[in-house]
C-alpha cells in the first residue's frame, strides 16, 4: 500500500512504509483460502496478523507509538454507539473478548501485530485505520469479517469438524427431488467461494440498514430470507406453455446457485421459471454458507402447503378420476425444499437452538422482517405452536391429513373412502462427508403411531381448540353401511418411452353383489401439485359378486398419452370406484416419477494432482426412436478449468453410446465430476462421480 507519515509533537516524522495484511496466511488459518488469497477474509473471534513496516528504525519513535491506536469500522455511518466503529491500542497483551491488538514479533523496522475480534462482532466489510493522537487517521487497508463456526463462543459454533466441512466448506451439494417412493438426486454447485459470491452476498445484505445487528446470525438469516424471497418473486417467470426444444433445454440448465444469484442481483444470465422455484432454498444455502453460517438444503416429500396452519387439505376429483380444481385449505406438494441453518437462539426459551428452518413468505405492510421466520426444527417436532409465527404452518406441512372429495356431475360433493395420505415423508438431506441420502424425518416428527406422536397431536389439537380453530383439525368420518375397498399398485417410475404394469384391486366384503364404475386417470403435475396436463383416462363398468376380491391389471405406456408430459413434471395416477346404488366412492392415488435413461460414468476413485485422468461415459438407448443431436458436457471445479462440450452422432434404438475424455486434476481433496447429456428426446440428463485428488509424491 502507499506509504504515509505519522507526525507528532514528540517526533517530527514517524514513517510507515507499508502494511501487509498477509492474506494468504490468514485466510488459510481462517478457512477462507478458497474465497481469496489476495484479499483478507477472516472469521470473528479468531486472531489474524498484519505486518507494519517502518521507514526508519522504530526504537527512535518508541515513545510516540504509545499514542498510536487502531480503528476498525464498517457500514456507511460507523459509530461507537452502534458497535460499527471501535478504537483499540496496540499493546503487549491481547484480549479474546473484545477488539485488541498485540505485538507478536518486532525488529528494527517492522512489527507483526495480532488483531483479535470478539466472537459477537458485527460482520461485513471493515476499514482498518491507524491513528496517532491529534492527527487524521490513515487507512491501512480493508478486510471482510465473517461468522465463525470454529469458535465456541460464536452463536454459529458447530462442534463436529466433519459437519463444519460439509455444511460450510463443501461446494458440491446434492438436492433430492422426485417422489417419496422414487427419490432422485440432483447434483448442485453451491459455489459459495466463487469469485464474486461474497461481494454479491454482502451487497444483498447491505440492503438492510441495521448494520449494528449484523453480529446476530438470527437477524442476518431473516434479512437474507426476506430479500431472497423478494428477488425470487421478482425474477421467477411463468413457464411457457409451448416452447421449442432449444427453449426447453435452456429452461433446465440449472446446475448451481451462482448463475441464479447473479441473475437476481445483476439481471445478467438466464431467468428462473416457476417450475424451478425450489432453487430458492439452494441459493439461500449458498449465501448463508458464504457468510459463515452452517446451512443445508432439506427436502420434504408429500408436503402440505398453504394450509394456514390447519391440519386438513382438501382435494377434488371428478367422476373420471381426474383432479378437478383446488381446495381452499392448501395443496399437497410432491416435494418441497427448504433451508436449514445452525445457530443458538438466545431470543427463545432454552432448548431451541441448533437447526433452524428459514421460512420466507410474501411481505405484508412495512414490517419487512416479519415476512420471514426462523423456526427451530425442535419446535416443529414438539408442536410448540406460538413459539414463532409460522411453527403452525410447518407443523401442518408434515402432519396434516388429506380429505378427498368427488365432484359429482350434478354439482354436489361426495366424501370418498380414501386412504389418508401420509404427509411429511422421507425428509432428506445430503449426508455428511458422502453422497448418500440421509433421512432426517425423526428430527421433524415422532414415528407414526407412536405414543409420542399421539401426545403431540393431542396437544396441538387442544391448543387450536382453545383458540377457536375447531375447523380443519380432524378429518371428517364416513359411515359405511355397505363397504367397498379400492387399492392401487403402480411402479415408482415410468421409463421414458417404456411401459409399466399397474393393478387395481377391488374388494366387495358384503353379501350382495355390487355394480361398480371404475375410472382410472393419468395427469401430469408439477412438483408443487399444480396440474400440468391431462394425459390418459379409462373407464370400466364391473359387477362384483359378494365377498369378491377382483384384481385388474393393465399396462401403462407413455405412447398412450395424448400429449407428452411437460419437462420436470410427474404422473399422477388416480382410481375412483363408485357403487352405483349407494353412490359410495373409493379413491386411491399414486404419484409416479418419469424415469430417464441411465448415464453411466466410470473413473478411478483416486487420482493424483496434475496427472491426466481418463473417464468414460456410457448410455444405452432404450427408447423406440433414435437419440439425435447428442451433446455431452463435462465440468467439475478443481478437475476441469472450463466446461467442455462434445457433439456426438445419433444413437439408434437398442445401441449404446460410449465415449472417453481426459482431464487433469489441479486441486487436492474430494472433487466432483459432473456429466450432462442433451439430445432431441430429453435434456439435462446428469450424473456425477466423486474422486479424491492427492498431492503428488515428492521425489526422494
Amino acid at each position: 500500500m502507499e506509504s504515509f507519515l505519522l507526525e507528532s509533537q514528540c517526533c517530527p516524522a514517524l514513517g510507515i512504509k507499508s502494511c501487509d495484511f498477509q492474506a494468504a496466511r490468514n485466510n488459510e488459518e481462517h478457512h477462507t483460502k478458497d474465497i481469496s488469497s489476495r484479499h483478507l477474509v477472516v472469521r470473528r473471534g479468531q486472531p489474524f496478523t498484519i505486518r507494519l513496516h517502518f521507514r526508519a528504525p522504530v526504537h527512535a519513535f518508541q515513545h510516540a507509538l504509545k499514542k498510536v491506536v487502531l480503528i476498525a469500522q464498517t457500514g456507511e455511518q460507523p459509530s461507537k454507539a452502534t458497535r460499527t466503529q471501535v478504537t483499540f491500542p496496540i499493546s503487549s497483551l491481547g484480549d479474546q473478548k473484545k477488539w485488541s491488538a498485540m505485538v507478536e514479533e518486532r525488529d528494527a523496522q517492522s512489527w507483526t501485530v495480532s488483531v483479535t475480534t470478539p466472537s459477537d462482532a458485527v460482520i461485513g466489510c471493515y476499514s482498518l485505520l491507524l491513528h496517532i493522537l491529534g492527527r487524521k487517521p490513515r487507512l491501512l487497508g480493508q478486510f471482510i469479517l465473517l461468522f465463525n463456526p470454529w469458535v465456541r463462543e460464536d452463536a454459529v459454533f458447530l462442534e463436529n469438524e466433519a459437519q463444519r466441512s460439509e455444511y460450510l466448506l463443501n461446494q458440491n451439494g446434492l438436492i433430492y427431488l422426485g417422489t417419496a417412493d422414487c427419490i432422485q438426486e440432483e447434483p448442485w454447485d453451491f459455489g459459495q467461494f466463487e469469485r464474486d459470491v461474497l461481494d454479491l452476498s454482502l451487497n444483498l445484505l447491505g440492503t438492510d440498514k441495521q448494520v449494528e445487528e449484523w453480529g446476530d446470525p438470527v437477524h442476518v438469516a431473516l434479512v437474507l430470507g426476506v430479500l431472497l424471497h423478494a428477488l425470487k418473486e421478482k425474477s421467477v417467470l411463468p413457464t411457457p406453455q409451448t416452447q421449442s426444444a432449444q427453449e426447453e433445454a435452456l429452461l433446465n440448465k440449472l446446475r448451481g446457485s451462482v448463475p441464479i444469484l447473479r441473475q437476481w442481483l445483476t439481471g445478467q444470465g438466464r431467468p428462473v421459471y416457476d417450475g424451478q422455484a425450489w432453487t430458492l432454498a439452494a441459493v439461500a444455502c449458498t449465501v448463508l454458507r458464504c457468510l459463515g453460517i452452517p446451512a443445508r438444503v432439506v427436502t420434504t416429500f408429500a408436503s402440505a402447503q398453504g394450509t394456514g396452519g390447519g391440519l386438513l387439505v382438501d382435494e377434488y376429483y371428478n367422476e373420471e378420476g381426474l383432479q378437478n380444481g383446488e381446495g381452499q385449505r392448501g395443496r399437497i406438494w410432491i416435494f418441497q425444499t427448504s433451508t436449514e441453518c445452525w445457530m443458538t437462539r438466545p431470543d427463545l426459551p432454552q432448548g431451541y437452538g441448533g437447526w433452524q428452518i428459514l421460512h420466507p413468505k410474501a411481505p405484508k405492510g412495512s414490517e419487512v422482517l416479519k415476512a420471514c421466520d426462523l423456526v427451530p426444527v425442535r419446535a416443529v417436532k414438539e408442536g410448540t405452536l406460538g413459539l414463532t409465527p409460522t411453527v403452525a404452518d410447518l407443523f401442518a406441512a408434515v402432519n396434516a391429513s388429506c380429505v378427498v372429495w368427488k365432484c359429482c356431475d350434478d354439482g354436489t360433493l361426495a366424501l370418498t373412502n380414501s386412504n389418508t395420505k401420509y404427509v411429511g415423508n422421507n425428509i432428506s438431506t445430503k449426508g455428511v462427508g458422502s453422497d448418500r441420502c440421509e433421512d432426517i424425518t425423526q428430527n421433524y416428527k415422532y414415528p407414526e403411531g407412536s405414543l409420542e406422536e399421539k401426545e403431540v397431536m393431542e396437544r396441538v389439537q387442544k391448543k387450536k381448540l382453545e383458540h377457536g380453530e375447531d375447523n380443519g383439525i380432524c378429518p371428517p368420518s364416513l359411515e359405511i353401511a355397505d363397504p367397498l375397498y379400492l387399492f392401487l399398485e403402480a411402479p415408482s417410475s415410468l421409463p421414458l418411452g417404456g411401459d409399466a404394469q399397474l393393478s387395481v384391486t377391488l374388494i366387495n366384503p358384503g353379501d350382495q353383489e355390487k355394480a361398480v364404475q371404475l375410472a382410472i386417470g393419468v395427469q401430469a403435475v408439477y412438483y408443487n401439485g399444480i396440474l400440468a396436463a391431462e394425459l390418459w383416462r379409462k373407464k370400466l363398468f364391473l359387477t362384483l359378486s359378494a365377498n369378491l376380491v377382483k384384481r385388474i391389471t393393465t399396462s401403462l405406456s407413455s405412447s398412450y398419452f395424448e400429449r407428452r408430459p411437460p419437462e420436470n413434471s410427474f404422473l399422477r395416477l388416480t382410481a375412483v370406484a363408485t357403487h352405483s346404488e349407494s353412490s359410495l366412492s373409493c379413491f386411491a392415488q399414486e404419484d409416479i416419477a418419469i424415469g430417464r435413461p441411465h448415464l453411466a460414468i466410470e473413473m478411478p476413485q483416486e487420482a493424483e494432482q496434475y496427472r491426466p485422468l481418463t473417464a468414460s461415459v456410457r448410455i444405452h438407448n432404450s427408447l423406440d426412436a433414435p437419440m439425435k443431436d447428442c451433446m455431452i458436457s463435462i465440468f467439475g471445479r478443481g478437475l476441469i478449468y472450463r466446461e467442455r462440450n462434445y457433439r456426438l452422432g445419433p444413437v439408434q434404438p437398442g445401441n449404446t453410446l460410449c465415449t472417453q475424455f481426459c482431464f487433469t486434476p489441479t486441486k487436492v481433496g474430494l472433487q466432483r465430476l459432473t456429466v450432462e447429456m442433451d439430445c432431441n428426446m430429453f435434456q439435462n440428463l446428469t450424473n456425477h462421480r466423486s474422486v479424491t485428488v492427492v498431492a503428488p509424491e515428492l521425489a526422494a
